[in-house]
């Protein structure tokens, strides 16, 4: 016992020196029982859970404490996109032709995937574009320590003892090398960065060799991905977005996605093709999404200019406004942001989906 305790020290020394000056402002030095009492936790819990004694034992061989991944987590960065400008970023030339040249690389197992779950190939390849660059993301972080150290800083320690947990079943269960086993900082992983959790659930085998591995194999990415996709109830028949015309008057209130009607009832409001023809109407509701923030600095920089070119205008609210471009947004885009919340994300996806069209 004195042993562990003297090693646990020095441990605790060499991780205190590793941390910048302010990463635990609010706990102090690193406190080693602490980090001792959760690996004891993750032992006990994966030993209830049938996991395997090897598995335990190599997750928590040579634990370690990585101070820059609290650091990411204390400080991610809300980054303020422009919807244009999100856009730009991930719906640019080179990952359009890489997906092209993908799908001439996997055009089987997309046809499978396809086949089995009814996800067409060029959405399939908009979410591996978007999640992984088509697995060209490389992952920095062992998870086991990635989470051993998220857990010890305690900010969501449940969530992520149940992501290790959950990792170290598919380990088990697919006869993996946990310790090979690497993602982003907070826990995502393989070609659609996937969470523990949600591979535990949705993860298929797509290459037929009993193993489910979305890091290593392209195949059961694929499937897993379709999977998720199917289980959510994406429907191939349906569009995912429209972009549309609005009047310039719009009530930018309803752009949020949440208030929805049915396209006849859209039509009504005025909203169109961009080209100002009818947009078909179908017998079904949608919402609609677009960049307020940018809808809204237009109208401002309309009512300056106006006012600039009359100053001794008394109601400058008359300036003419500029048309609003909206996206109509179906049912699968909503099914899409169950995947990821982000309406920016789900419209970007649609964009790419159609640039990979065949």
């Amino acid at each position: 016992m004195m042993g562990r305790s003297f090693i646990a020290h020095l441990a605790g020394v060499a991780m205190v020196i590793l941390l910048p000056c302010n990463a635990f402002a609010t706990r102090g030095a690193f406190d080693v029982d602490r980090w001792y009492e959760i690996l004891d936790n993750v032992r006990a819990r994966a030993s209830e859970n049938g996991i395997s004694d090897a598995t335990i034992d190599a997750t928590l061989k040579y634990p370690a404490f990585i101070p820059s991944i609290v650091k990411s987590d204390r400080n991610q960065a809300e980054f303020k996109l422009t919807l244009d400008e999100y856009l730009a970023r991930t719906v640019n030339s080179r990952r359009i032709k890489n997906g092209l040249e993908m799908r001439n690389t996997y055009p089987t197992m997309l046809s499978r995937v396809e086949q089995k779950y009814g996800v067409q190939p060029h959405v399939i390849l908009a979410f591996w574009g978007l999640e992984s660059n088509y697995g060209s993301y490389r992952a920095a972080h062992k998870l086991t320590d990635a989470f051993l150290t998220l857990m010890y800083e305690g900010r969501r320690e449940t969530f992520f003892g149940n992501q290790l947990l959950a990792l170290m079943k598919i380990a088990d269960d697919n006869d993996l090398d946990i310790n090979d086993i690497h993602g982003s900082w907070a826990g995502a992983m393989g070609h659609f960065q996937f969470i523990p959790t949600t591979l535990q659930q949705y993860g298929a085998d797509g290459n037929g060799d009993g193993k489910i591995d979305i890091i290593h194999s392209v195949g059961d990415g694929m499937f897993s991905a379709g999977n998720y996709l199917h289980k959510l109830g994406w429907n191939p028949n349906e569009r995912i977005v429209r972009r549309v015309a609005l009047p310039a008057d719009f009530d930018i209130g309803l752009l949020d996605g949440k208030t929805k009607y049915l396209l006849s009832q859209w039509a009504a409001m005025g909203v169109t093709n961009p080209d100002g023809t009818q947009i078909p109407l179908a017998d079904m509701t949608a919402g609609l999404v677009a960049d307020v923030n940018a809808i809204q600095e237009q109208r401002a920089a309309a009512i300056a200019a106006a006012a600039a070119s009359d100053p001794n205008a008394m109601d400058t609210d008359v300036a003419p406004q500029p048309v609003i471009y909206a996206y109509l947004t179906y049912p699968n885009f909503y099914r899409i942001k169950k995947w990821n919340s982000s309406n920016w994300y789900a419209i970007a996806i649609a964009t790419l989906a159609d640039e990979l069209k065949q």
